[in-house]
């Protein structure tokens, strides 16, 4: 639900009748000459030449000489009382890029056929493309003149051209002109935002739709944009105040009240978003999508038993039983109930949720230590989803790694590598392993690889770090990385700790220890508990190391940091 309906719907109607990279016989030049009156105005007296000139170019045309055929429709457009020959040679000459022989065309298609809308819009486009200002608002003044109702929409087409070209911001100028000569076309405003919001201007996006909106108050395309822009700077309540007056004016229109729904749910305004899907659903109570919205809401503030209600209405929709069964699945594995949880999961044979509920299923196993049952899950999930082959490889390596297989694991992941070889989370991953390999070689040029391409990427900053401080000497080399991500993220525990082991291993024990203890209190790990019982024991507070370490270990006895601990300083009974 954290989503915004991006503003590029407005932007997604088709193109242009005929974009400059399609191959003019994708219009259809015909395999022979007959029928040429069918395109040609039956009133228009073809004299010999003429249909020379024609049916040279459709020849041309069937053998790929679009030079020849462009020439040909060129010469019978001026001879001949039918804008559509003139269209043609322009089609021909957009896709052949030559610009001058293009304007030739289209100059004549407009003296034959002025209130062309498809011809304006190509005399747009060419001037916009050549930076023409002048024949740019020349030729958008008369498409506003001819079609004022489709003026919108005309230019929206034309848009993804524009931008496709790098002249968003020329043809935001363009418009500005216009809208000086028409201070009253709230479509001229309208356009203005939707080009500000593609240049990522959300102030001026902002600032027009808002002028659009003082000519014309009650046009919802403008409110909803304007909702949008205000959601995307993270100002919800300009937002739900913008669709609310939508909604208001038009209470039937059961898009709005979704995507105030959705403002509501974003704001975290719980209550409001209840009373809204409830008045969805007294319209149409079997609204699955709004059904689905108000479990998640629910779930979210903890009103497991309604969620539950909710989610089982729609287990009798085929096309939301997957993501309902998913879900209940979740409740279940939140309230420890592992075993019913694994039957939702698996009740999600296919659809969108399939590969997250074996996920999920793989994952509640992985933590019960269930792994006979995850390696045959597994094997079929590689059978099943081959298109997220590197995903269960990675599962496949936390496998091994859980049963203390590393050598398969860093096999997994070394395949995988072949594959995608810069992919993050796979190098990641295989530096973890190669550190309990005591291959630090292959943990170091993983982790900077990483580095190589993002060389803010705090988790491979504190892993290399961490590392070069606990396993080797090279603590100038260890403090530079750790500094840094010390600086990227000041207030991340793990990035705490490592620090603070740093300034143990640097002889600093009781700075170490300050450290220790603040990642602690953020989040109080075992690793972490071990190492600020290692602290005190060095500073000869024994007693309130095993006071630590006890009460630690009461809760984890099978933790490998503990028990290392356990083995070094207290196996003799100290």
């Amino acid at each position: 639900m954290k989503k915004w309906i991006a503003i590029a719907m407005f932007l997604s109607m088709s193109g242009c009748a005929v974009s400059p990279e399609k191959e003019p016989d994708a219009e259809g030049l015909p395999a022979k000459p007959e029928g040429l009156e069918s395109r040609v105005n039956r009133n228009t007296v073809i004299d010999e030449e003429v249909l020379y000139l024609l049916m040279a170019a459709e020849l041309a045309g069937q053998r790929n000489q679009y030079h020849l055929a462009m020439d040909a429709y060129l010469q019978a457009a001026k001879r001949v009382d039918d804008p559509r020959i003139a269209e043609r040679a322009v089609k021909i000459g957009l896709f052949l890029k030559d610009e001058q022989r293009t304007r030739e065309a289209l100059t004549v298609w407009l003296s034959k056929d002025g209130k062309n809308l498809a011809a304006r819009k190509f005399a747009v486009l060419l001037a916009i493309k050549n930076s023409d200002q002048k024949a740019a608002v020349e030729n958008l003044n008369a498409m506003l003149a001819d079609d004022p109702a489709g003026f919108e929409a005309g230019v929206l087409e034309m848009t993804k051209l524009m931008e496709k070209e790098g002249r968003t911001q020329f043809t935001y100028d363009v418009l500005e002109e216009l809208a000086v000569e028409h201070p009253n076309q709230a479509s001229v405003f309208f356009l203005q935002a939707v080009l500000a919001s593609v240049l990522q201007n959300n102030d001026l996006a902002q600032q027009k739709v808002s002028q659009a909106l003082l000519i014309q108050p009650d046009w919802n395309k403008a409110v909803i944009l304007q909702a949008q822009l205000a959601g995307r700077s993270g100002d919800l309540a300009k937002a739900r105040t913008s669709l609310e007056k939508a909604v208001k004016a038009a209470p039937e229109d059961r898009m709005l009240r979704k995507m105030l729904l959705e403002v509501l749910v974003n704001g975290r305004d719980y209550d409001d978003a209840i009373k809204l899907c409830q008045s969805v659903l007294e319209d149409k109570p079997d609204d699955a999508e709004t059904l689905f919205t108000l479990a998640l809401i629910y779930m979210q503030q903890g009103q497991v038993d309604k969620a539950e209600n909710v989610l089982e209405k729609l287990l009798s929709n085929p096309e939301w039983e997957g993501q309902a069964s998913f879900y209940l699945g979740k409740i279940e594995v939140d309230q420890q109930h592992p075993d019913k949880a694994l039957t939702w999961f698996d009740r999600v044979s296919d659809g969108n949720y399939a590969f997250d509920a074996d996920m999920a299923a793989v994952s509640l196993l992985m933590n019960q230590k269930r792994f006979d049952e995850i390696e045959a899950r597994i094997k079929r999930m590689d059978n099943k989803y081959p298109e997220q082959h590197l995903r269960v490889l990675m599962v496949k390596a936390e496998l091994y790694n859980q049963l203390g297989k590393y050598q398969e694991a860093f096999d997994v992941l070394t395949q995988a590598l072949k594959d995608m070889p810069d992919n993050r989370e796979v190098l990641y991953a295989r530096a973890l392993v190669a550190e309990r390999l005591d291959k630090l070689d292959v943990l170091e040029s993983d982790l900077q690889k990483i580095l190589d391409k993002k060389p803010d990427d705090v988790g491979a900053l504190n892993a290399l770090g961490y590392t070069l401080t606990d396993r080797t000497q090279r603590y100038e080399e260890a403090a530079k990385y750790l500094e840094r991500a010390l600086s990227l993220q000041p207030d991340e525990a793990v990035v705490i700790d490592s620090y603070g082991w740093l300034q143990f291993k640097l002889g600093k024990p009781e700075r170490a220890l300050e450290f220790l203890r603040r990642a602690y209190e953020k989040q109080p790990e075992n690793e972490i508990a071990a190492h600020i019982a290692e602290v005190l024991w060095s500073l000869g507070e024994k007693k309130e190391a095993k006071e630590l370490f006890d009460s630690v270990y009461k809760k984890s006895p099978d933790d490998e940091y503990l028990l290392e601990f356990k083995k070094r300083f207290l196996q003799n009974g100290q």
